[in-house]
């Protein structure tokens, strides 16, 4: 049966140590607009995406070279009829070595089709992962959302 969850991978030349630092660059990948600390297992970070989008993750799993794991602990996604959607779903990055390559797996587990996120959701995960963060780990810059000013 196929996962229900969004997921998607990229495969690199880069080594599963190079991905998955690159994965805690959330800065140099995701948003500028980062609060908190992103490295470490118990590590709170918060995000914000202007007035549409607010989360708040902690890291429950750090597996260094093989995995990360952000908990959604809160947020407020103000475009949707229940801003807090993504509460209690988990965002998880596998890092795996396939025949001399690495592949990253990304998932967001309780994101599904037939929630009210999932369309504008979905197609945002996949541009931040195939787009920036594989970007950045080919070439050491990503294409995060700006710092916001004021």
């Amino acid at each position: 049966m196929k996962d229900p969850n969004f997921t998607v991978s990229i495969i690199t030349d880069k080594t599963p140590e190079e991905v998955f630092h690159a994965v805690g660059n959330i800065r140099g990948w995701w948003t500028e607009n980062v609060e908190g600390k992103t490295l470490q297992e118990g590590d709170i970070f918060e995000v914000r995406f202007g007035d549409v989008h607010y989360s708040r993750q902690q890291l429950a799993e750090v597996i260094p070279d093989k995995k990360v794991v952000w908990l959604v602990t809160r947020s407020r996604l103000n475009f949707l009829q229940d801003p807090a959607e993504w509460n209690g779903t988990r965002i998880c990055f596998d890092i795996s070595e396939q025949k001399g390559r690495t592949e990253l797996r990304f998932t967001h587990e309780g994101l599904r089709p037939g929630i009210e996120c999932y369309s504008a959701c979905s197609n945002a995960w996949a541009d931040y992962i195939s787009g920036s963060l594989c970007n950045l780990i080919a070439s050491g810059k990503g294409n995060p959302a700006l710092k916001s000013t004021g």
